[in-house]
């Protein structure tokens, strides 16, 4: 608790489990199709079947990726229990631990969830802010466990952050035809990467520390964009979930009036379900709503923090290829993707090591930055590779 934000309402969720989520229906061919679009990821093992057939899954997969929208919240319920008063929330980042087991269609997950800490401190952005930490646990049909993610929420007052301006640009930036022809000619580098592999693997062996991963280029970025980001998550789909996201209305987490609603309120939803969805009413409007991104402090509409750190594991498993698989990610959102903006990533292998049971594992730094060279996020992933 400080003079200008009371978190002490947080104290009493602390490591009390919360009811789980569950989407309704198993993963369909489609959901995975409609991610790697919606996260503007090419790679073909995930969706064309002539060439996933060909691959050692023997079919199409979803990529690990996909893991965050088998969720009802996509990792944030657990990162935002309890009131703060005249607030609203923001990613901050997400750790992710990945345990093995793929996910196909017809899997079923249910997502069981933990609040697990906060702090308060002050920021640049919006002062006395609070960093809260939630995780989550995927566990398919067969009580697998798929993944942890342990995400981050940073909840500030709507106040402080539009007193503070320092998100202040309202209008997009404007490219040249020639620059964003440039901008499509230099994607093809990071598809080249994942189409020249093909299906071979990337041995351990043939990783050196130092070694540059191909950029990836995204958008520039749109609320058209964005919007397709949101629709990728089948929570957002009307009468999609069977538990979840929460029964806490937005209202009683101390979201300021405006923006409140009635966004995954499932009573709600069988009565006029579009003030439920996140993209007409309610507390995620502001991304896809310029006016409401200003009310909480953002100068225009803005891309989701859960998409942001799906960007960094697709970046890292494109490269490590079909045999590769991640182990694990840690990353901090700083600055987030604004309509207008394009953002850039960037990788280098800066560890190599032998885990127990003779595990081949590399660690790869990666970065992104926006055209003003911005970082939006830095991460460290660990994968897997093959060594024969």
């Amino acid at each position: 608790m400080t003079d200008e934000l009371d978190a002490s309402d947080l104290d009493q969720y602390m490591g009390v489990p919360m009811e789980p989520g569950e989407l309704k229906e198993p993963v369909a061919t489609n959901d995975i199709r409609r991610w790697v679009q919606g996260m503007h990821y090419p790679n073909p093992l995930h969706y064309d079947e002539k060439w996933a057939v060909e691959s050692r899954f023997g079919g199409l997969v979803a990529p690990q990726s996909f893991t965050v929208a088998t969720d009802t919240s996509h990792g944030c319920s657990p990162a935002q229990v309890g009131k703060i008063p005249n607030s609203h929330l923001i990613f901050g980042g997400d750790d992710w631990w990945f345990f093995g087991p793929r996910i196909y269609p017809g899997d079923h997950l249910v997502c069981h969830r933990m609040p697990y800490d906060y702090k308060v401190t002050n920021t640049s952005f919006a002062g006395p802010t609070c960093f809260q930490r939630g995780d989550t646990i995927y566990i398919n049909q067969r009580g697998e466990r798929v993944a942890m993610q342990r995400s981050t929420a940073i909840r500030y007052q709507v106040r402080d952050a539009k007193e503070k301006e320092l998100f202040s640009e309202p209008k997009d930036p404007e490219w040249t035809e020639d620059q964003l022809a440039q901008l499509e000619e230099r994607k093809l580098g990071f598809i080249d990467q994942i189409q020249s592999l093909k299906h071979d693997k990337r041995l351990w062996d043939s990783v050196k520390v130092g070694d540059q991963l191909a950029e990836n280029i995204l958008g520039p970025h749109s609320l058209a964009s964005f919007t397709t980001e949101w629709r990728a998550y089948p929570m957002t789909t009307w009468g999609a979930t069977a538990k979840g996201p929460t029964t806490v209305r937005a209202e009683e987490l101390g979201y300021t009036k405006e923006m409140a609603g009635f966004e995954g309120d499932r009573r709600m939803e069988r009565t006029n379900p579009e003030l439920t969805d996140g993209a007409y009413y309610g507390p995620s409007r502001g991304h896809l709503q310029p006016k409401w991104a200003q009310h909480v402090g953002m100068p225009r509409g803005y891309g989701y923090g859960a998409s942001m750190g799906a960007w960094i594991l697709d970046y890292v498993a494109a490269w490590a290829g079909e045999w590769g698989e991640l182990s694990s990610s840690t990353a901090q959102y700083r600055n987030p993707a604004f309509t207008g903006d394009a953002t850039f990533l960037s990788g280098e292998v800066v560890d190599k090591f032998v885990e127990r049971r003779r595990k081949h594992k590399v660690k790869v730094k990666v970065e992104l930055r926006n055209q003003d060279d911005a970082v939006m996020a830095k991460a460290e992933v660990v994968a897997e590779l093959p060594n024969d």
